[in-house]
Formats: C-alpha cells, structure tokens, sequence
C-alpha cells in the first residue's frame, strides 16, 4: 500500500467522556449500589469513598457517557478535522456512525487512536449497545482474537512488544520532540469543566488538539512527513 492511499484510508479519532451526572449524589438506583459496589475494588486508601472517587465514573462506559468525538482524516494535502459533541450521546453516535459507514463506502477504514484498544474504542463500542444502536463493522470485534483486530494503536505501537507499562500521549511526544498543542485544560479536568462550568467548546478545541496530536505521532512512527499547522483544516466544530 503507499503511503497518501495508506493515510487516506485512516481516521485518527479521540473521545472525551464525563460521569454520566454531575456528582454522587444524583446518581439513581440501581446505579448507585452497583457504583457502591465497584468502589469496593477501586480504593487504594482508607480515606476513598463512592463518593470521593465519582471524579472517574466517566472512564467505565457503565457509569459514563461521550460528550465529544473528534476525527481528523488526510484528503491530498490537507488534515482534515471535524468533531460530533453536544449533551445528547445518542446523538452524537448517531452523526459519528452515519460518517463512518459514509467513509467506508469510499475506503476500507482503520481508526487510529492513543491507547484507543483499551479505551476509545471499546468505549464506543459499549455505548452504541447501551442506546441499542447497531455497531458499525468496524467496531464489531468481539469474535476477533487481540492480534486480528484492525484498529492503530499509537501506544501499542510505542510498546514494541512490552506490554507492561502505560505510556501517556503526552509523554511520548515530549520523548519524540512531537508539537502538542498549548491547551489550557487536561483530561482530568474535563468533567468538571463539562458538568460545572458548561464549556463544551473548550472541551471540543481540547479533544480536537488530542487528536491531531495523535495523527502526529501516528506519521513520525511511520516516516511520513509531518503534518504543519497550515494543513490542517476544520470541516467543522459543533456548538
């Protein structure tokens, strides 16, 4: 395959999630015990409680929900990036699904994502049988083995093999001297900044930046050339 048909076929994707509401305290039954009863297996100190520890409901698509998807594909020369984001989650798969089953009718797609085997994807995954949406094909893998699974992977492909450790997006490209963009926000700071200060637009802008930063990275792991500021286009940003 060259390169620009290997990198058109390509959607380099990041999701930011929060808790699916606000604190502990407005969660229903029967949510609430079954958080109860998660938290169980996730204090580390004495001090942790069910509600102390809410602050990571987003990350377990069970107590969580996606707020904001963000994609980003090459067309020529170009980077192009747009983002589904909003309130309503069904909605936002719903308008994520219609532009992938569009894009395949074009290409045979692989999604690419940091750490997307073990969060992204499967998050969506999760979500889309939790609003009984139809899995689109590339996200039906649960009769695959580990190794059949076409998704990219910029942190599987960093690991080389080793499989014991964790490698943050932002890290490997302090490592690789990759340009991330300057935001004003980390991802913990994303579902206070949804649920308390109702900013959606710097959460789409903080998603957007993951996103191409990953496209970045994906192209330096593979010797294609960098992606400059000037081709990067914005189809659009919701809200």
């Amino acid at each position: 395959m060259d390169n620009k048909k290997e990198l058109n076929s390509i959607l380099f994707l990041d999701i930011e999630t929060v808790p699916r509401w606000p604190d502990y305290a407005s969660v229903p039954e029967p949510f609430r015990a079954l958080w109860d009863h998660k938290c169980q297996f996730l204090r580390k100190n004495e001090d942790d409680t069910s509600e102390s520890l809410y602050n990571r409901a987003g990350i377990y698509a069970e107590f969580g929900k996606i707020i904001c998807i963000c994609i980003g594909r090459f067309e020529g020369d170009a980077f192009l990036m747009r983002s589904f984001s909003g309130d309503d989650e069904a909605l936002i798969l719903d308008e994520f699904c219609s532009y992938i089953e569009l894009r395949s009718q074009k290409y045979k797609i692989l999604l690419a994502a940091h750490n997307g085997k073990e969060f992204d994807f499967p998050y969506i995954a999760r979500r889309l049988h939790a609003h009984h949406r139809r899995l689109p094909a590339i996200f039906d893998t649960s009769a695959l083995k580990p190794w059949e699974i076409p998704h990219i992977d910029t942190m599987e492909m960093w690991k080389f093999g080793d499989y014991k450790s964790y490698t943050s997006l932002v890290l490997m490209c302090a490592v690789l001297g990759i340009s991330t963009p300057k935001g004003d926000m980390e991802g913990s700071q994303v579902a206070g900044v949804y649920w308390n200060e109702k900013d959606l637009k710097r959460i789409v802008k903080y998603c957007l930046g993951d996103t191409l930063t990953v496209a970045r990275l994906y192209c330096h792991l593979k010797y294609h050339p960098p992606i400059a500021d000037g081709d990067v286009v914005l189809e659009s940003i919701d809200n």
